[in-house]
């Protein structure tokens, strides 16, 4: 079974950064990602990078703001989040896509991110 930790989660104030990383016990995979969820709302696609190319993919809510990257040697997906808006405020989850077709089927624990207005 595949572990996925994440962590940089914080309260910050609207307009400042943040930086999340998730550690995943596994260095083969197909895809990573996350999601976030905030309070009484479903679960949403936030970002996600493919091992091949790699290609990147955002929501268009985060685009332009946040960037999503990997570092190979550490099996490391970050997130990082610019000029954050009290909307980003949610739980947010790694995810990572074993092999093409299965989906995301490996899901981290959260961290929560909080942006004050």
């Amino acid at each position: 079974q595949v572990r996925l930790a994440e962590s940089g989660g914080g309260l910050v104030q609207a307009g400042g950064s943040l930086r999340l990383s998730c550690v995943a016990s596994t260095s083969s995979w197909n895809a990573m990602g996350w999601y976030r969820q905030a309070p009484g709302k479903e679960r949403e696609f936030v970002a996600q990078i493919n091992w091949s190319g790699p290609k990147t993919y955002y929501d268009d809510s985060v685009k332009g703001r946040f960037s999503i990257s990997r570092d190979d040697a550490k099996n490391t997906v970050s997130l990082q989040m610019n000029s954050l808006k009290p909307e980003d405020t949610a739980i947010y989850y790694c995810a990572l896509a074993s092999a093409p077709g299965t989906g995301y089927d490996n899901w981290g624990q959260g961290t929560q991110v909080t942006v004050s207005s």
